[in-house]
């Protein structure tokens, strides 16, 4: 029934803003970009901007983790960058470390450092 993870949507007040600061982020313009929903290719993925949507809290609800090589840089990034503190580095287990931020538009945004994962190996 599941292919897999395809997509995760961000809501944000200001497209035009959050579209800016995503760019920077990712260091790309998105592959789709419309008044209503822009779209940045990701590792294979997608994170989407929506300008309609309704912001959640970070302090409740799921949280995306986004894989990263080296967490202390991305997360050093993302805090220059202008996103928040939610929960700092941490070794969750195992050599596999995680932290979360909050952007500017009070997405919460999951990063992790998991040495035992592989893409390739998914597919």
């Amino acid at each position: 029934m599941f292919q897999g993870l395809r997509t995760i949507i961000y809501p944000v007040p200001d497209a035009a803003r959050a579209k800016a600061w995503y760019a920077t982020l990712l260091g790309q313009q998105p592959y789709f970009d419309q008044a209503f929903y822009v779209g940045f290719e990701v590792g294979g993925f997608e994170l989407g901007l929506d300008p309609n949507g309704v912001t959640a809290s970070a302090a409740g609800g799921s949280v995306t983790y986004w894989g990263v090589e080296d967490i202390e840089a991305a997360y050093r990034r993302l805090l220059e960058l202008g996103a928040a503190e939610h929960s700092p580095i941490s070794d969750v287990g195992d050599n596999i470390k995680t932290a979360v931020v909050t952007d500017p538009f009070g997405n919460a945004i999951g990063i992790i450092q998991n040495p035992h994962f592989s893409i390739e190996k998914v597919r």
